[in-house]
């Protein structure tokens, strides 16, 4: 790693700031290279490391730059000194060794579902827009690869009825089997991240074809399936404990009613006890419309009833939308958990009048929100107005690219990238009062964020020299953008550095932030046009509980979020 990092650092024309050069003054005690005592204090009093891991990590990379040296050029009387101030700089300058944020998992794994942030695809088997892409098990893959933890499976019968298809109903996109894309959640849940993968069905079968599915997952999963004994759950079990298994979560089948009119009223006022008349009407229109064919006796009912029970003892997270009002769905029970579904539009209303009720229904239920139907083009929302409320499953379309998307990819770069980030603790506890968090109360500033941006580099090995001007050299700016709760919001701006492909800013901003736990840093890099819309050239999005104090080597990404081999910035991060 060591050996690539330094020959194609050699390429470029990036030189130390002067804070670098000071830095490197102060540690080496104005010798030309550095010891290995020397680059550990660096690392702790600097970069704010632990004793532990600093001296790992200076003997390390130490001994390997000496290594590197000695196959460059051969052997030296500095040799047994220590790094030299370029070797220094190579280092602070490596995204692999000094990275932003941490890279391992460190929240505590062992609470229940209901407190983590979940990574939730919409939709997961589009392979482009909600009206005409294919269905494919292509995005469900690389959705697994990239740590998204919640694959969704919309379920519906084939023309002949023997089979059961995966595609966005009533529209036109192609059908996928399903079959094939349990086949490949199982190749690849766990390549990425070992904690569980929840698959939500949306379920539009008949009796017959759910116990069809019900086989299907328990022969394809096997014992990786997880599913607990009885009706449903108190608690949901920990990331910890579901370790390298898959879940289900869909609603519950209702039990088989054969006839219409007064008597469908009749048996739902027996099986729905306490229900009140509009839920009996609601259950009717919704359950019974396309669940059971109009000619089936009361034998086939009996059979689909006995069906339905092998698809329902596979649920571990019961699911459901909202039956009456906001508030009514909102109300948290005592002897159970529940998954409840939400549009954004409907988070939006809701957040607006009733926050706090969202918040304590988050803290032991799940709340999954999703994309307003008019979103075809497979665009997405702000995820932090879920965040904020508690809302674990933040479900998006990950097929696509935007801001959104750029900011859902930085929340999960959290914990490891493991696709579960613990929730904050204010957001699971109560005030003396039964109190809980109210995300519109301005609360007082827990933390100044101060961000030095120093300089770019890498653009000039990732882009062609035409990419960005025929003419002349780019002209690049930073963006920078603070997103979390409405009294963080910030943004700023660097000058502009005309015709350098390795621009230098040395600007240094203060962000005061009162929810760190909730706040990211986005991170974009322009290239200034004057008669155009200006050129794109990397973006980033760190989670600031996550940042690592000192200077470090920010890698950028393109538009879809794919890391760039080169491209990165310099900057420093403090906590002040």
């Amino acid at each position: 790693m060591f050996k690539c990092f330094n020959s194609r650092l050699k390429m470029t024309e990036a030189e130390p700031p002067a804070e670098v050069r000071a830095a490197f003054t102060r540690f080496s005690g104005d010798r030309t290279t550095m010891s290995t005592d020397q680059f550990r204090l660096f690392l702790i009093e600097y970069q704010g490391q632990d004793e532990a891991s600093a001296a790992e990590d200076a003997d390390r990379i130490v001994k390997e730059a000496l290594l590197q040296r000695k196959e460059n050029d051969g052997p030296s009387p500095d040799d047994e000194g220590g790094i030299c101030l370029d070797e220094f700089f190579r280092y602070l300058l490596s995204t692999d060794l000094n990275g932003p944020i941490h890279c391992k998992v460190h929240h505590d794994m062992n609470a229940p579902l209901s407190h983590y942030f979940i990574f939730t695809g919409h939709n997961s088997y589009l392979t482009g827009n909600q009206l005409s892409s294919d269905s494919s098990d292509a995005p469900i893959i690389r959705a697994l690869q990239r740590g998204v933890r919640v694959i969704e499976l919309d379920m519906w019968p084939n023309s002949a009825k023997d089979d059961i298809l995966v595609l966005h109903g009533r529209t036109l996109t192609s059908p996928v089997t399903l079959i094939k894309c349990l086949k490949s959640i199982k190749l690849y849940a766990f390549v990425k991240s070992p904690y569980p993968v929840i698959i939500t069905l949306e379920d539009h079968l008949t009796p017959e074809l759910q116990a069809k599915v019900a086989e299907m997952v328990t022969e394809t999963f096997g014992d990786f399936l997880y599913y607990p004994n009885g009706e449903g759950l108190v608690e949901f079990p920990s990331p910890e404990s579901l370790k390298h298994r898959i879940i289900i979560s869909t609603k519950p089948p209702k039990k088989y009613l054969e006839t219409k009119g007064s008597k469908d009223k009749e048996i739902i006022a027996v099986l729905e006890k306490g229900s009140s008349v509009d839920d009996k009407e609601r259950l009717l229109d919704t359950e019974l419309d396309e669940k059971s064919d109009e000619g089936q006796d009361s034998d086939e009912a009996r059979s689909s009833d006995q069906k339905r029970p092998e698809y329902k003892r596979l649920i571990t997270i019961h699911a459901g939308k909202p039956k009456g009002s906001l508030t009514d769905a909102l109300k948290v029970a005592e002897d159970m958990v529940k998954r409840l579904s939400l549009s954004e539009y409907e988070l939006e209303k809701v957040a607006a009048s009733n926050g706090t009720d969202v918040v304590r229904f988050t803290q032991k239920n799940i709340l999954r929100i999703y994309p307003k139907g008019t979103r075809v083009t497979s665009s997405n929302y702000k995820p932090n107005i879920g965040w904020m409320h508690g809302a674990q499953m933040v479900a998006f379309n990950m097929q696509g690219y935007g801001k959104p998307l750029w900011m859902m990819q930085g929340m999960f770069r959290a914990n490891g990238g493991c696709g579960y980030v613990k929730k904050p603790d204010f957001l699971m506890q109560e005030g003396p009062n039964k109190e809980v968090f109210d995300p519109k109360r301005t609360k007082e500033v827990k933390m100044n964020l101060k961000v030095k941006v120093f300089l770019g580099d890498g653009w000039s090995l990732d882009f062609s020299r035409t990419h960005f001007d025929i003419f002349s050299p780019p002209d690049f700016y930073t963006k920078l953008y603070i997103i979390g709760v409405p009294a963080d919001a910030a943004k700023r701006k660097t000058r502009v550095i005309e015709d350098d492909c390795f621009p230098v800013w040395n600007e240094e901003y203060i962000f005061p932030i009162t929810e760190p736990e909730l706040a990211l840093l986005r991170i974009e890099v322009r290239e200034y046009d004057l008669y155009d819309t200006d050129d794109f050239g990397g973006q980033t999005c760190l989670p600031i509980s996550e940042l690592r104090p000192g200077i470090r080597a920010v890698p950028l990404y393109d538009r879809k979020g794919e890391k760039y081999p080169s491209v990165k910035l310099l900057m420093r991060f403090q906590f002040v």
